[in-house]
C-alpha cells in the first residue's frame, strides 16, 4: 500500500492502462459524508472583573485587610498597601472565571468631597468665570474643618493651590492639601449676563 491506494505492478501491456479508469470509477463511487462533522462549541470569553472597595482615610493610610467574594462564592482575603489613594487599582491575577484578573478599585473619599492619595488630600473647587478672573475668597473643607482660601486673579481650570500642612499625618510626616480650580459656566444665565460675555468676546476678537 502507498498512501492508502493499491500499487499496481509495472507493465507495458495495453490492458494495464485500463487500471486508471477502474481507479477513477472506484473514487467516484466512494461514499463520502454528506456534511462535515459538527463544529466544536464556541470558546466562552470571560471578562476581567472589577470591584469598588471603599476605605476610610485611616484605612488607606495604614493599610487594611478586606474580604471580597468571587463569582464562585469563594471568599478571598486581600491586604491593601499602606499610603494607598483614591482611584488606585489593585490587580488579583488569574482568580476570576476563565483565568481572568480581578481588579479592586479603591475609593477613599470623605463626605465633603476630599480625596485621599497617600499623605496628600485633593479637592476640586468649582468657580464661576468672574470669580476665577477677578479672584475671590472661598471657604473650602479640610480634614480639620473649613478654612478660607484666597483664590488669585486669573485662575484657570487646572490650577493647583496648596494648603500646607492640611494633609494626612503619619508619624513626623505631614502632607499637604491641593485645591484644583475648575471654572464652570452657570446653568442659568439671564440676557444681561449673556450680553456681557458677548461684549467680552467682541473685545477679545478686536484685540487679536
Amino acid at each position: 500500500m502507498l498512501f492508502g491506494f493499491n500499487k499496481y505492478p509495472e507493465s507495458e501491456s495495453e490492458d494495464d492502462f485500463q487500471d486508471e479508469d477502474i481507479f477513477e470509477e472506484e473514487f467516484d463511487n466512494f461514499d463520502y459524508p454528506a456534511k462535515s462533522p459538527n463544529s466544536p462549541p464556541p470558546v466562552k470569553s470571560f471578562q476581567d472583573v472589577e470591584t469598588i472597595i471603599e476605605l476610610s482615610p485611616e484605612e488607606a493610610l495604614m493599610g487594611s485587610t478586606i474580604l471580597i467574594e468571587l463569582e464562585d462564592k469563594t471568599i478571598v482575603e486581600v491586604d491593601t498597601p499602606p499610603f494607598a489613594g483614591d482611584g488606585w487599582r489593585l490587580r488579583l491575577e488569574n482568580i476570576a472565571r476563565g483565568g481572568k484578573d480581578h481588579y479592586l478599585q479603591l475609593k477613599v473619599q470623605t463626605s465633603d468631597g476630599l480625596r485621599i492619595d497617600g499623605l496628600r488630600v485633593l479637592y476640586k473647587l468649582e468657580l464661576f468665570p468672574p470669580d476665577a478672573l477677578l479672584g475671590c475668597a472661598v471657604d473650602v473643607p479640610t480634614l480639620e474643618g473649613y478654612v478660607t482660601l484666597q483664590v488669585p486673579p486669573k485662575s484657570s481650570t487646572g490650577r493647583l493651590l496648596r494648603l500646607k500642612g492640611r494633609g494626612m499625618v503619619h508619624g513626623n510626616n505631614i502632607g499637604d492639601q491641593y485645591v484644583e480650580i475648575v471654572v464652570v459656566i452657570p446653568a442659568n444665565m439671564n440676557d444681561e449676563e449673556i450680553a456681557l460675555y458677548s461684549r467680552l468676546q467682541e473685545l477679545s476678537l478686536s484685540e487679536a
